[in-house]
């Protein structure tokens, strides 16, 4: 089996390739950010890609996007060191079969790989019982409210970047960006871009 892992630190895979060491059918193929990630998926095909959200320049959602578009069969799960049930409710919206909290057991990962190969889907025993017993919490966080377009939008505003380099960023017309951020807004209950951005680092997202 072939995998793909995007993600920006370096620690981080190294953990990825101990954590696997024993497995001798699998081959690590490794990218540092999207951009490279789909580059990788597109030129090796793996079998199944491990993607973090919180990658450079667009996010894991994003990255997700774009591979299920080359291949709506592709095998995905979500790697972050947020363990709140939002991105976890998003990052399955994105089409992710698996979600492991970097937090957790390193043998989640493993256990993940294993069960999305054979086709199957994957949560974390500790993260599914949190999601169960959280359901009130998740509908009154204010990320429960935006897709993952949304989520990615409103994280690369919380970074700094323009509505043009956005829409530069997510292959998107600059209209529809700006649309999207107004709808953002809307849905989140601020009037301004500062108080935006201050509800995206307070949530998270950033």
């Amino acid at each position: 089996m072939r995998i793909l892992i995007a993600d920006d630190h370096p620690i981080v895979a190294s953990g990825c390739r101990t954590v696997l060491a024993d497995e001798p059918d699998i081959v690590i193929l490794e990218a540092s950010d999207a951009e490279s990630a789909e580059r990788a998926f597109l030129a090796e095909r793996p079998d199944l890609c491990v993607v973090d959200i919180n990658l450079p320049t667009v996010s894991g959602f994003e990255l997700t996007r774009r591979i299920l578009a080359h291949d709506s069969s592709a095998c995905i799960i979500m790697f972050s060191m947020n363990d709140d049930p939002a991105f976890v409710a998003r990052a399955i919206e994105s089409g992710a079969k698996g979600y492991v909290a970097k937090t957790g057991d390193p043998q989640d990962l493993l256990e993940a790989i294993r069960e999305v190969g054979r086709g199957g889907v994957y949560l974390p025993s500790a993260l599914a019982r949190n999601i169960a017993f959280s359901g009130p919490a998740v509908a009154k966080s204010p990320l429960s409210k935006l897709n993952p377009r949304e989520m990615e939008i409103l994280r690369l505003l919380s970074s700094g970047k323009s509505l043009s380099e956005i829409a530069w960023l997510i292959h998107s017309p600059y209209k529809t960006v700006a649309n999207t951020s107004s709808i953002i807004r809307q849905k989140l209950g601020v009037r301004t871009a500062a108080e935006l951005v201050r509800l995206a680092i307070e949530s998270g997202v950033s």
